[in-house]
């Protein structure tokens, strides 16, 4: 078992829409693999816009509809389609005493007034399904800090590129070149800046740079498309 790390502040913000459907026995993905909930549950949640995930989701508990507590919610996860996908829950015994951390798909959760219910689910069924553990979030971080890495590496080479032509232009050529320069190691350092603030995040709190670092490198990108080449 792994113990999960809550994530800090994030809104949800219309990550998450309001949906009605029909209860109906459905495959929960688990660490990247896929098992079947024993239990018919109502694939449907209503969220209100703008909720605080540390307020309103972290450490709060998830009952059946029968009002038994079955779960208490530990994290969350995003997709790299940046949707909230799956809430993790913390299932049977206690924090190191039997107890392991599944994940959930939010389409399974309904709000209820305030209360977050799983129809139809128990104890007994959460406990069954297989721990979730964040190996393959460990990996999407290191393919991220990889592409994050490479997109630095062009940046410097296009900068050093544009000295060497400028070293020799005329002074017209000159000038446009070293704007562009200028321009480049300003969107380079920023871009470094957030990476750096990314890679001595912990593991789990890594996500929270990932949106910084994603603009700062696009931005990197397109100044280094339109430079001259």
């Amino acid at each position: 078992m792994k113990t999960t790390t809550t994530i800090a502040t994030v809104s949800l913000a219309a990550a998450l829409l309001a949906t009605l459907g029909t209860a109906v026995p459905v495959n929960a993905q688990v660490a990247g693999a896929s098992t079947t909930v024993g239990v018919s549950v109502t694939e449907s949640i209503q969220v209100a816009m703008g909720w605080s995930v540390k307020k309103t989701l972290m450490g709060k508990n998830i009952y059946n509809d029968a009002g038994k507590k079955i779960g208490q919610i530990e994290d969350l996860i995003i997709s790299p389609e940046k949707n909230v996908s799956y809430l993790i829950v913390g299932a049977g015994g206690f924090v190191g005493i039997g107890r392991h951390d599944v994940a959930i798909p939010v389409a399974q959760i309904q709000d209820r007034a305030g209360k977050l219910v799983m129809p139809g689910a128990t104890k007994d069924t959460i406990k069954a399904l297989p721990a979730f553990d964040y190996s393959n979030d460990s990996a999407r971080r290191d393919h991220f800090i990889a592409a994050a890495d490479a997109d630095v590496a062009k940046g410097k080479a296009k900068i050093e590129e544009l000295e060497k032509k400028a070293s020799v232009a005329a002074a017209d050529a000159k000038v446009k070149l070293d704007g562009q320069i200028t321009a480049l190691r300003v969107d380079l350092a920023t871009a470094e800046g957030k990476l750096a603030e990314l890679k001595s995040a912990t593991a789990a709190r890594w996500k929270e740079f990932e949106a910084g670092v994603s603009s700062a490198t696009a931005r990197l990108r397109k100044s280094v498309a339109t430079a001259v080449g």
